[in-house]
Order: C-alpha cells, then sequence, then structure tokens
C-alpha cells in the first residue's frame, strides 16, 4: 500500500490560519510546538481543526516545516 499526500489538503494546511485565542490568524505552521504539545496534552478539538493541529505537530515533530512553507510560496492562496 502506498501512502500519497493528498496535495489540495497540504495547501490547504499550509495557508489555514488559527481561528481563536492568543495566536488566532497565525498561519498554522508558525504556532510555537509547545502550543500544539498542550492541545495534544489536553486533546485537539474536534473537526477540521483538530485534524490540521495534529498534522502540523507532526510535521513540526519530524523537521518538515520548510515543505509547508514552499508550499506557501509555489502555491499562493489566491491560486486556489
Amino acid at each position: 500500500m502506498e501512502i500519497r499526500p493528498d496535495k489540495y489538503k497540504l495547501i490547504e494546511l499550509a495557508h489555514y490560519k488559527m481561528p481563536f485565542g492568543k495566536y488566532k490568524d497565525r498561519y498554522l505552521v508558525d504556532l510555537p510546538e509547545g502550543y500544539l504539545i498542550w492541545f495534544q496534552q489536553k486533546g485537539f478539538p474536534d473537526g477540521k481543526l483538530g485534524l490540521l493541529l495534529k498534522s502540523m505537530l507532526e510535521i513540526k515533530i519530524n523537521e518538515l516545516e520548510p515543505l509547508i512553507r514552499k508550499i506557501q510560496k509555489d502555491f499562493p492562496k489566491q491560486s486556489l
């Protein structure tokens, strides 16, 4: 079984902004890793936001942030 990332979901993740709290309107990639770990310990929100926050934590843990920043640059939000 081959696992392939969905490019549209990666583009969405790259451009998704935190909708509330201290880091409101920041891209998820710009959230501190400690904040994402706090969510992991307390419980991620339900729905899409929770899935995106979990994904971003995995990206940060595996040091793949440059991939998300490249997606932001190569696929500007207005091109969606």
